[in-house]
């Protein structure tokens, strides 16, 4: 389960708070405590995120 900071984090990554590379990083900080399927959700949004912009 995604926990609430982690949705925060994606939140503010996705209105473009966070430059690719700071978003990527804080992605790895945390991302082996998500499950694999969270992580390809998380990874999906944010690769959408940043291609359009």
């Amino acid at each position: 389960m995604i926990t609430r900071q982690v949705r925060e984090w994606l939140q503010k990554a996705e209105r473009g708070q966070y430059s690719y590379e700071d978003a990527m990083s804080e992605f790895v900080r945390f991302s082996s405590f998500l499950t694999r399927e969270e992580m390809r959700m998380i990874k999906a949004k944010l690769e959408a995120a940043y291609k359009n912009r």
